[in-house]
């Protein structure tokens, strides 16, 4: 079993002491002591530390890691080893890990660790601390011949396990990295990872490759490498317990991508139904290319299982592009937008992914429609000759647009600039007007596809109040706030409202039943995206 592994980065013993209390409370399998962060070596301190190491319910991984690897410790190595030997005669501690540069540099640091590492009995007459062989590539992940011929060097050594942590430059690398540990698994035990933002699916599907551990920080804003998660959120949001080798995988494609609430909706949707799968934030650099290399390399590892992704800025119309190369599915609607924002896999039987068949579909669309059908409480085929006004002529008012002409609402845009809402109007037989005039117009349903009002120009609104009055529903979506000052000012003024949030979740349901073909728990993907936006939820 892969285990979940916190680093201690505390500065003083008493410190350190203190995060592994709470890393027991909060479930690691293991910790690790990074000595290398301490202040102070105090042997009274250290001793103290050891003692409560033997308390933890545990493993416990020693490191003494060099500044050279991304440590803090900048001394002789004499005494580096020096201070592992020390904690290696202890029985606290299982693990020390140790680099391979170093242990390769000098026959005389190859034997010190040989003394506390390895099968046999210690100078104190104990068992040896088993022995972590590492390796960090802090500026570029190597190509895929290297980190192979690396994997292969370390496991002659007859460690314990074997550990590689390269720098991601993009998302690709970290598809590399999973390659590596795919690759020497069956081999050994192994830790593979990818350090920074494009490298959080090498932390998270480690489990599900059989890593040996895969790391976590005790809190965010305390990772001991970049791009460390912290466990609460591997634990919770990611469901790290529930993963394993037949794990579907999904996530949500742009850039940026950090802040996306999607894996909170999405992971606790799958959790509610019962599903084996995981939803990942996956960053992927702008551009065509970008995104190709990224799905190409996925569709190339099946198995990784993967089975659909969410695609959001700046990667929508390049989705189209990307299944159209691959001879996919593109429902119509969605090339008619000329923009898709969910990816549906359904593999195939070759081992590379070539018979993979894609599906491109715009839920966005097809989420605002439900949300307003469900504030109007009428049927789609309802909304018939019904007027409508748009305000703003970007992304989503356009898919919105598309949606409202194809069930024959009679759409009117309001944008500010008149030559865009025209194009627009234009393409899917609506009517343009100014922004000016929309205080003016005669449509029972207002709908803001702007980004006017949301956090944190909470004060703003793109229509003025005496524009609402009398109008059956008025529809914004912003989605955070929750409650914008259109739909306050409109809720004033007698109307019917929908937020964004109705919006979001619609869109993320309709991704939900299109990749698993069951009815989507819309309820608590509800409540998780209002558990978020009210400041209660994980950072996702």
């Amino acid at each position: 079993m892969t285990r979940l592994c916190v680093s201690l980065i505390g500065s003083t013993c008493r410190r350190m002491i203190e995060e592994m209390q709470a890393a027991a409370a909060a479930g690691a399998d293991m910790v690790e002591l990074r000595l290398d962060c301490l202040e102070d070596w105090d042997p009274a301190g250290i001793d103290a530390l050891l003692e409560a190491a033997g308390r933890f319910p545990g493993e416990v991984v020693a490191t003494c890691r060099r500044a050279a690897e991304g440590g803090h410790c900048d001394e002789e190595e004499t005494l580096r080893v020096s201070r592992l030997e020390y904690v290696g005669l202890s029985d606290a501690v299982d693990y020390i890990d140790f680099e391979y540069e170093s242990l390769k540099a000098s026959p005389n640091i190859r034997q010190k660790i040989a003394l506390v590492c390895g099968p046999g009995l210690n100078p104190a007459g104990r068992p040896k601390r088993r022995l972590i062989l590492s390796r960090h590539e802090l500026n570029a992940t190597p190509p895929w011949y290297t980190l192979r011929f690396t994997l292969d060097a370390m496991g002659r050594e007859g460690a314990a396990a074997v550990k590689l942590a390269c720098r991601a430059e993009s998302i690709v690398d970290a598809l590399h990295m999973m390659d590596a540990l795919h690759y020497s698994v069956p081999a050994r035990p192994t830790i593979a990872l990818a350090m920074g933002e494009p490298g959080l699916i090498t932390r998270v599907l480690a489990r599900k490759l059989g890593a040996f551990l895969s790391f976590a920080s005790l809190e965010e804003g305390r990772e001991s490498a970049p791009g460390q998660v912290g466990i609460d959120r591997m634990r919770r949001l990611y469901r790290w317990d529930a993963i394993g080798p037949d794990t579907r995988v999904y996530g949500v494609i742009g850039c940026p991508v950090a802040h996306s609430m999607s894996p909170a909706i999405m992971n606790a949707a799958f959790a509610a139904a019962g599903i084996d799968a995981v939803y990942l934030p996956l960053l992927v650099e702008p551009g065509f290319e970008a995104l190709a290399a990224f799905l190409t390399g996925v569709l190339r590892r099946p198995w990784l299982h993967p089975r659909g992704f969410s695609v959001t800025i700046p990667h929508k119309q390049d989705l189209l592009r990307f299944v159209d190369r691959r001879d996919g599915v593109v429902e119509p609607l969605a090339r008619r937008i000329g923009a898709a924002n969910t990816l549906l896999i359904e593999p195939g039987e070759h081992l590379d992914g070539a018979d993979a068949k894609l599906h491109a579909v715009n839920t966005d669309y097809r989420g605002a429609l439900e949300a307003l059908c469900e504030g109007l409480a009428c049927r789609p085929e309802d909304l018939r000759d019904t007027p409508v006004a748009v305000l703003g002529a970007g992304g989503v008012s356009r898919a919105i647009v598309a949606g409202l002409r194809d069930w024959g609402c009679r759409v009117t845009i309001y944008n500010r600039t008149r030559d865009k809402a025209e194009a627009l109007a234009a393409e899917f037989g609506a009517q343009a007007r100014p922004i000016e005039d929309c205080v003016r117009h005669d449509a029972r349903v207002v709908i803001n596809g702007t980004s006017i009002g949301m956090w944190p120009e909470v004060d703003a609104s793109p229509m003025p109040p005496e524009g609402l009055a009398g109008r059956p529903l008025v529809f914004d979506t912003v989605y955070n706030p929750m409650e914008t000052r259109l739909l306050r000012d409109a809720r004033e003024r007698g109307c019917r409202t929908v937020d964004g949030v109705a919006m979001f979740v619609r869109q993320a349901a309709a991704q939900f039943e299109l990749w698993t073909r069951r009815p989507a728990p819309t309820d608590i993907m509800r409540a998780v995206v209002v558990e978020h936006l009210s400041g209660r939820g994980l950072p996702s």
